[in-house]
């Protein structure tokens, strides 16, 4: 496993969001956390939630459960310990339906350069793969903050998610097995679900995404080193997936990804958010 981490950091520099780059120098002990804040806080609205574009192709200014997802994903990688993870709690307490889940999107009208899962989405329905990636990274921040882990908000997310789970008769589909297991790597003492669900993951090869061309790899179902579900994988099956993490960086410095962007400023703004991940990812092996 050989990657380049200076020229990823310049990469990034030269071609990611204001707050991609403070994550990436955040990572290399060159940002404080109050700066990544401070780049954060621009998505931010009055409410509590985030929006913004904070989720490239969702290119909405308004507070959307998936922008909330990315901005617990950068409270967790800084540790934060201001009052701005316990708005966003109570901002999705705010848009949690009756079963404790959170719908996959709510309703907007500023809908140009939108994918159209996320402008045709039922407000009404829990999502489980939404309601997982958020609990997921919820789970992250609220093991350094005990006060968290018993929002009202958390503890109905985490009910409804650990009674889908546990209801599967089947695998899911790929994105939502990928979620679910981010979520009972993250929630304590997920029992005998986590290792359940990860025998759906495929090893002998990349799990398709149904018939969009796209592909998620066994580092997308454990991203994180220290999670219960790596030791779940062999260790030839995550040094093979590091080898093909790493033989991804391009010629620039920089990753892609393999899905589609539905706007010319997501295309890049995808590459600056998936080469901070990948830095991540390879760097935490090293």
């Amino acid at each position: 496993m050989s990657f380049d981490l200076d020229a990823a950091a310049r990469f990034v520099a030269m071609n990611g969001r204001a707050l991609d780059w403070r994550r990436m120098r955040h990572l290399l002990g060159a940002a404080t956390t109050e700066q990544v804040l401070t780049a954060l806080d621009a998505y931010r609205n009055p409410d509590g939630g985030y929006g913004w574009a904070l989720e490239p192709d969702l290119r909405s200014v308004t507070s959307q459960p998936v922008a909330a997802m990315h901005a617990l994903e950068v409270l967790a990688e800084v540790g934060d310990t201001s009052s701005r993870t316990p708005r966003l709690f109570d901002w999705l307490a705010g848009h949690a339906l009756g079963d404790g889940g959170i719908p996959f999107a709510l309703p907007f009208a500023d809908i140009d350069g939108s994918a159209p899962h996320w402008t045709t989405a039922d407000p009404d329905a829990s999502s489980l793969q939404m309601t997982t990636q958020l609990a997921a990274q919820a789970h992250r921040l609220a093991r350094d903050r005990p006060e968290l882990a018993g929002h009202p908000w958390l503890t109905g997310a985490t009910r409804y998610c650990l009674s889908v789970i546990d209801g599967l008769t089947g695998a899911p589909s790929a994105y939502e097995l990928m979620f679910v297991m981010r979520f009972l790597d993250a929630v304590p003492e997920p029992g005998p679900l986590l290792e359940r669900l990860a025998a759906f993951v495929r090893t002998d090869g990349p799990t398709p995404v149904g018939g969009t061309g796209e592909v998620l790899h066994p580092l997308d179902f454990t991203p994180h080193a220290d999670g219960p579900s790596r030791a779940l994988f062999s260790k030839e099956t995550i040094a093979a997936d590091l080898d093909r993490l790493a033989a991804g960086q391009q010629p620039d410095g920089g990753w892609t990804v393999d899905f589609p962007a539905y706007s010319p400023a997501a295309a890049i703004e995808w590459r600056g958010y998936a080469t901070v991940g990948s830095a991540r990812i390879l760097r935490a092996a090293h």
